[in-house]
């Protein structure tokens, strides 16, 4: 791979597994340096950047709970000390189906908590920079087509930090810092899809069926990495996969 992010640092919320962890391994690749964000699990982040290095990249490891907005100062200061900069913000941890969580964290963790972190990274962040925000079509197109019950709360409020991100544009714009969400269909092999499927058993395969392929994790995040490279479209939309029964009326 040509080392395009040469030079770049990047910072990848929830990327110690799953979408977030192929991404950073895609941009160190490509010549960024990455860090492998955690909110419990050190072990497992600490193996996606010895993966990273032994292929030649670099990696750093930061703990943070992006609902909890001291260790989000904690963490800006470290990429400061370590990064210097980040030209690279994507925010892809997301969640709302966990277990024991109060009634309004889906909104805390999808909605304030993106607002406050990129509102906290803004100053490292200098023109040229880029913020890539991930959702689902589920989420994107709420107000278009109903989804699954199980995930109507996440797909709400992923919506609402879409929403309060677009709000912030004529400032990032102001800035000289760009922005792009980018939207998938149930990817396979993530924690929502299999939470989703065991909730409500088939609806995996369902949507496989009705679509005839639904990307998987390798996949999708090679889509994310482009969108963070490819120049932002006019609508600062990207969309991967069908979405035609999302927009049919």
């Amino acid at each position: 791979m040509s080392k395009v992010f040469a030079g770049k640092h990047a910072f990848v919320s929830g990327s110690s597994r799953g979408i977030g962890a192929a991404l950073v391994a895609l941009l160190a690749a490509a010549g960024a340096e990455v860090a492998v964000n955690y909110r419990e699990k050190m072990a497992r982040a600490e193996k996606v950047k010895a993966a990273i290095e032994e292929a030649g990249g670099k990696a750093i490891v930061v703990g943070a709970d992006l609902t909890d907005y001291s260790t989000i100062n904690a963490l800006r200061d470290t990429l400061a000390e370590q990064f210097g900069q980040l030209e690279i913000l994507v925010l892809n941890a997301s969640g709302g189906m966990e277990a024991g969580k109060a009634e309004d964290y889906a909104m805390l963790l999808n909605r304030d908590a993106q607002v406050n972190l990129v509102k906290t990274m803004l100053p490292l962040m200098k023109p040229g920079s880029r913020i890539v925000f991930i959702t689902s079509h589920q989420a994107h197109f709420i107000h278009e087509a109903s989804t699954l019950p199980e995930y109507e709360p996440v797909a709400l409020s992923k919506r609402a930090g879409e929403d309060a991100l677009r709000e912030m544009i004529p400032e990032l714009t102001e800035k000289g810092i760009e922005f792009v969400v980018v939207s998938g269909d149930m990817i396979e092999g993530t924690i929502t899809a299999s939470i989703l499927d065991r909730m409500n058993p088939g609806a995996l395969d369902a949507r496989k069926e009705a679509v005839g392929k639904l990307y998987n994790v390798e996949e999708f995040a090679a889509e994310i990495f482009k969108a963070a490279l490819e120049p932002v479209p006019a609508n600062n939309t990207v969309l991967v996969g069908d979405t035609a029964s999302f927009t049919q009326n």
